[in-house]
């Protein structure tokens, strides 16, 4: 199913649950150059080796300007124009260095996203933020693109490790946590054994996270209020993330335990709803707690993008289901995190 999506720049194309060769046929009239990993590539080598393609090294490690610049001198080597379209074939790593290289090169090409990954599809590919990390800093540089069209090809979950559907789930219990209670109550009954079974039941889940995404993405595209919330867990996670080298998922889990005590410290965020969320993460095989340097991850922190002045916009929740932005005082944060972690 193809529905197009209206944001501020024109029209997003999203086709869910289809064939990605069969939705890039509308493109066969246009040059298009693949960017994807090596683990990627090695996977789906016998689908890919008749494309054009840009190889990039796997992993966050490698989501940084090095990479970036290798492959603008690839396609100033293949003589990309302005007319070729860059197709993103991967996970979260590539489909943001897609977007971000589209947004540059040329001052700007056009492009598709095709998420390989649960946590890319329900995730990463939407919304046209993408980007780059910059030392410690998660996604320090970056632009909003929006894509032509993001193909959602359910058949690459297929082939999956286990470790990456734990890493999507957590931003499916994110989206659980601000805006569905329930969907979180549903997660609560089910696990991922049973979506990894279910073909139909994954489509059904990813297809209502894209919804739930894009319907607060269009409501606020450039993240002046309501798109916040999609940061919940994320200040303290993408500190923990670079500092310690842990998956996005498994640092956004740690993040959002952290965002659900200070939600209780200052919100009234209930007690046994803190704790619903730890027991579900731990059942998602998600990680809830980690040892961390406070003053590493402090520093951190105050480089963070929703720093204004002498405070930081944290995603608190009121209970499941819900959530508010607020701005936080520096001094206050920093006095949580020393009593309460």
């Amino acid at each position: 199913m193809t529905t197009q999506v209206p944001f501020s720049s024109g029209n997003v194309a999203y086709a869910v649950n289809e064939s990605f060769e069969e939705v890039l046929e509308q493109f066969a009239h246009r040059r298009l150059i693949f960017i994807t990993d090596q683990n990627v590539y090695e996977i789906y080598k016998q689908k890919l080796s008749n494309l054009e393609c840009i190889t990039i090294a796997a992993g966050e490690a490698f989501k940084n300007q090095t990479t970036v610049d290798a492959i603008i001198l690839e396609l100033i080597k293949r003589q990309a124009d302005k007319k070729t379209i860059l197709v993103g074939l991967g996970g979260g790593v590539v489909t943001d260095i897609t977007g971000y290289v589209a947004a540059i090169f040329k001052r700007g090409l056009q492009h598709v996203l095709v998420p390989t990954s649960l946590l890319a599809m329900v995730d990463a590919a939407i919304g046209g933020k993408n980007g780059i990390d910059v030392g410690s800093y998660k996604n320090m540089v970056g632009t909003i693109l929006q894509p032509l069209s993001i193909i959602f090809d359910i058949r690459f979950l297929q082939t999956l490790p286990d470790n990456e559907w734990t890493n999507g789930f957590a931003e499916i219990i994110k989206h659980a946590c601000i805006n569905d209670a329930e969907m979180f109550a549903f997660l609560e009954a089910n696990n991922i054994a049973f979506f990894q079974k279910d073909p139909g039941a994954v489509a059904n889940l990813v297809k209502q996270n894209i919804d739930i995404k894009t319907k607060i993405v269009l409501r606020d595209e450039f993240e002046n209020g309501d798109r916040k919330l999609l940061n919940f867990g994320h200040s303290f996670g993408h500190a923990i993330e670079n500092a310690y080298g842990l998956s996005h998922g498994n640092a956004i889990s740690i993040g959002m335990v952290m965002a659900a005590a200070i939600s209780e410290e200052i919100n009234n965020f209930d007690s046994l709803a803190k704790q619903r969320l730890i027991k579900l993460l731990s059942k998602y095989g998600l990680p809830v707690k980690h040892d961390t340097d406070h003053t590493l991850i402090w520093d951190i922190l105050l480089a963070d993008k929703k720093r204004e002045n002498d405070a930081i916009s944290f995603v608190l929740l009121n209970n499941i289901g819900n959530a508010v932005v607020k701005p936080i005082p520096l001094p206050q944060l920093k006095d949580i995190i020393n009593q309460c972690f």
